[in-house]
């Protein structure tokens, strides 16, 4: 066993390294300059704290947050790690005392902001030191085309021309295109052999997007249906921070909030109250999050459209970082789209990067429309290779979903609107079809409409829900301003005449994230009061994950708790004693024959590696397609987009299973199509797509470069 394995297993407690961890850490011990591409959750830090061990001198961390830096210090700390931060948070004495530590070498991780690199007498206190190790975090703040540009982030290079030893250096990031990657790399100096990028894909993740829906009411929904979990609810303006936080809280939720405008007293208190599981829900602008390293965020609701990918991916990616199953679910209407344009017009930025920001803005609202899968959609833009077009795990990809016909109430809302001469809002249209006797309605004389009273068969609030879904899907137009009154748009005047259908995707009841476990309830109270005691986050203590290992393993003793997940030797030592009696008391209390549970644990283990095993769906597609069903038919079979199906066909090609790929291509397009793809190459879709005329489609340029392949 290698040093960095054994540091792994004695300290952290974990016997294997998570994809691409190892070839990052050895790539940082052999003396290389390294940049770390990994997804929120992925495990990075780990990639820097298990070499900073390993090596002689200190590791000096740049981070962009103070309550980072802590959350951080606290976790090394539970595990055996002396490490610190030095930041505007210490009081004079607090700061003499860590400095004064600093320089006797008490340390193995020393974690600061870059602005500190302002101050001569901090850089010639690190030049009195060993430093074998600097490490960027979040390292896409460099670049000037990240979504996080931080100016003192450029500070860093120079910090590490001056050092007379010179570290090795080691960054990171989640959330970075290739345009990032390059800059980061240039700025920094390191070598694209260097460049380690795991798959950006979260798979413990469930993508959702919801369009059509009050959006109150579903958060209201959802969040009950989840009482017992916690999640980050974020809405792209203070004012509704504060309305939803409202909302929530007279409706008997724990709930606190975060934005810019609340003094610097109650977001702390906010955040803390959060991170020590105080409070379940926080309902915040993009302000919250960055600096959360809560491992136990089961869901992320956006009440609103972020304004990128990467915030977006960023944002929904502090869920499930123990890799517990939870949920992201983005809340999407069209009026959405107006508050990130009106920023990036009134913005200081220059001409370059309003484009950029345009065109950013734009790939986040292709997201809200696509009818592809979503965790491919994402992946697709960060340019992840090997995309499976199927997820089984986002809400486009989800079998049962129920497609229902509502073009009769369309169609009855719509000729309301029309009657009512497009002078009212959506409110005033659902009373008149609901048949409201109030005052208003009758002294407008609106009962006197054909269209008063056709549908009392429903309530005022879903013929308001049924509106909205006719907003979304771009059938009403409302304008803006204090009232917003309800106008037909020319899609609407096709429904009327008969000619359009409308079809409403009927989503799944909101299921619970975690199946209710009296266990599990019992050893998380426990955490919490420990936390409590040591004045930590219980996720410091344990994460949910290693909780869960504890309910399948149900160790009996200290040897047996140790093959625990996330259970190392200072752990073990510290807290072992106090889980195992609880642990053996339910036992005895629910009479649970260990030896079967054990037994069983492994059945379920062999199962699920024998599920990975089964045929998987684009084989399924493939042999259906053998059949001789067509691509359409077998996606309404399988009740799938015709999308996915079509990914299915290349998958299959491109695992050497026979297909006829040239019907898939008009005979007019073979030789353009042939044509951009020798001109530009196959490194990216786009620029093929974009020598080419609208009418041909990403499939046709796929297929085309899967015949040529196969020709050469």
């Amino acid at each position: 066993m290698g040093e960095a394995e054994q540091v792994l297993q004695e300290y952290f407690g974990y016997e294997n390294f998570r994809p691409g961890q190892q070839e990052i850490i050895d790539n940082i011990l052999s003396g290389n300059n390294t940049l770390g591409i990994m997804p929120t959750g992925g495990g990075k830090s780990v990639c820097f704290q298990i070499p900073a061990v390993c090596l002689t001198g200190v590791t000096i961390v740049f981070s962009p947050l103070i309550s980072l830096m802590k959350d951080q210090v606290d976790s090394l700390k539970a595990v055996g790690i002396e490490s610190t931060f030095i930041n505007s948070s210490l009081t004079k004495s607090e700061l003499k005392k860590r400095i004064n530590q600093v320089r006797t070498g008490y340390y193995d991780l020393i974690y600061i902001a870059p602005e500190r690199l302002r101050s001569r007498r901090f850089i010639e206190l690190l030049d009195t030191i060993e430093v074998s190790l600097v490490v960027v975090d979040e390292a896409h703040c460099i670049s000037q085309w990240g979504h996080d540009f931080r100016p003192a982030y450029l500070l860093i290079a120079d910090f590490l021309d001056r050092l007379a030893n010179k570290p090795v250096l080691a960054a990171f990031t989640a959330t970075a295109t290739e345009d990032v990657r390059e800059d980061i790399s240039e700025i920094l100096a390191i070598q694209n052999s260097d460049i380690f990028i795991t798959s950006f894909d979260r798979e413990n993740l469930t993508f959702k997007l919801i369009t059509g829906e009050d959006k109150r009411d579903f958060i209201e929904e959802y969040v009950n249906t989840n009482r017992d979990e916690a999640g980050i609810i974020y809405a792209a303006t203070r004012k509704e921070v504060d309305n939803l936080y409202l909302f929530l809280k007279n409706k008997g939720l724990v709930v606190g909030k975060y934005h810019a405008g609340l003094s610097d007293a109650v977001r702390k208190k906010t955040q803390d109250d959060f991170v020590h599981d105080r409070i379940d829900v926080v309902v915040a602008t993009n302000a919250f999050g960055m600096g959360i390293d809560k491992s136990n965020v089961r869901y992320v609701l956006h009440h609103n459209m972020p304004r990128d990918i990467e915030s977006y991916y960023q944002e929904a990616g502090r869920a499930g970082r123990d890799g517990e199953r939870s949920e992201v679910v983005l809340l999407f209407s069209p009026a959405d789209i107006r508050l990130p344009k009106y920023f990036i017009e009134e913005s200081d930025l220059s001409a370059n990067r309003k484009k950029l920001a345009y065109q950013k803005l734009q790939q986040m609202i292709d997201y809200c429309y696509t009818d592809r899968c979503l965790r491919a959609y994402i992946l697709d833009y960060f340019g992840e290779e090997d995309i499976i077009e199927e997820c089984d795990n986002c809400s486009n990809c989800a079998e049962g979903q129920e497609l229902v016909d509502i073009t009769v109430k369309a169609q009855k809302i719509l000729s309301c609107i029309y009657r009512m001469k497009e002078r009212y809002g959506i409110g005033k249209v659902a009373k008149v079809l609901r048949g409201s006797k109030s005052k208003g309605i009758l002294r407008l004389g609106l009962d006197e409409l054909s269209t008063y009273g056709i549908m009392t068969d429903h309530t005022i609030k879903e013929i308001k829900n049924f509106a909205k879904f006719l907003v979304a899907e771009g059938y009403i137009h409302l304008t803006e301003g204090k009232y917003s009154v309800a106008k037909l748009t020319d899609k609407a005047y096709s429904v009327l005449q008969g000619t359009e259908k409308v079809v409403q995707k009927v989503r799944k009841e909101t299921e619970q994230i975690s199946t209710d476990n009296e266990l599990f309830d019992i050893l998380r109270k426990l955490r919490k009061k420990i936390a409590e005691e040591e004045e930590v986050p219980p996720f410091v203590i344990f994460h949910d994950s290693t909780l869960q290992d504890m309910i399948n393993l149900m160790p009996a003793n200290e040897e047996e708790m140790l093959a625990v997940s996330g259970v190392g030797k200072v752990k073990l030592e510290k807290y072992a004693q106090r889980f195992l009696e609880e642990i053996n008391s339910y036992a005895q209390e629910k009479d649970i024959d260990r030896a079967a549970r054990k037994v069983q644990s492994k059945k379920k283990k062999k199962k699920k590696a024998v599920e990975q095993q089964k045929v998987k769906s684009h084989v399924k597609t493939y042999n259906l397609y053998q059949e001789g069903q067509s691509l359409a038919e077998i996606a309404e079979l399988r009740e799938l987009n015709i999308r996915t199906i079509r990914g299915h066909i290349i998958k299959a090609a491109q695992e050497g299973l026979a297909v006829d790929l040239e019907p898939f291509i008009k005979d007019q397009d073979r030789q353009i199509i042939r044509k951009a793809i020798k001109k530009v190459g196959t490194a990216k879709l786009r620029p093929i797509k974009d020598e080419l005329p609208d009418r041909v489609s990403y499939f046709e340029i796929k297929v085309m470069i899967e015949i040529m392949d196969k020709k050469l």
